[in-house]
């Protein structure tokens, strides 16, 4: 095999910044950055419960990341990539903004807890627009199916 001339590390970090420059890598990097915040806010928090929210997305979020900078949605086409990442967007969404209500509602005297509802309400919003641009780009035709057996 041919040396791309740098060690695995280095060309995984070529590709991270060159995909964080696209508009799905920088929705990707703001979902990952946000969802931190919350969960600094929500540890600082007297209910650290509510962090797990964060966690999941976050950790979501960091995958389909790597998958779509080493471009192993090309490589493992069995999965829906765009779907996939259609559901964790719409569910994200929808858990930052019911947990971030809930947070606003009862967080009184802790700030820490409001900033993280203030926070997952602006996530929610985030992940809602990355739902929302998953979804017209599905709708364009701008992905490609999985291939079956049928019709040889």
């Amino acid at each position: 095999m041919a040396d791309s001339g740098g060690s695995p590390a280095a060309n995984f970090f070529e590709k991270l910044k060159a995909y964080v420059r696209t508009p799905k890598g920088t929705i990707l990097a703001a979902e990952i950055l946000i969802s931190f915040i919350i969960i600094i806010c929500y540890a600082a928090s007297l209910y650290s419960g509510y962090s797990s929210v964060a966690v999941c997305e976050m950790v979501f979020a960091i995958i389909f990341m790597v998958v779509f900078t080493m471009e192993l949605d090309k490589q493992f086409q069995i999965i829906s990539w765009p779907w996939s990442d259609l559901i964790r967007a719409a569910i994200g969404a929808l858990l930052y903004l019911i947990t971030s209500i809930i947070c606003l509602i009862g967080g009184g005297g802790d700030g820490a807890r409001i900033a993280g509802g203030v926070f997952g309400l602006l996530a929610g919003v985030l992940f809602g627009y990355d739902s929302y641009t998953i979804y017209m780009q599905i709708k364009s035709g701008g992905h490609t199916a999985a291939p079956t057996d049928e019709g040889v």
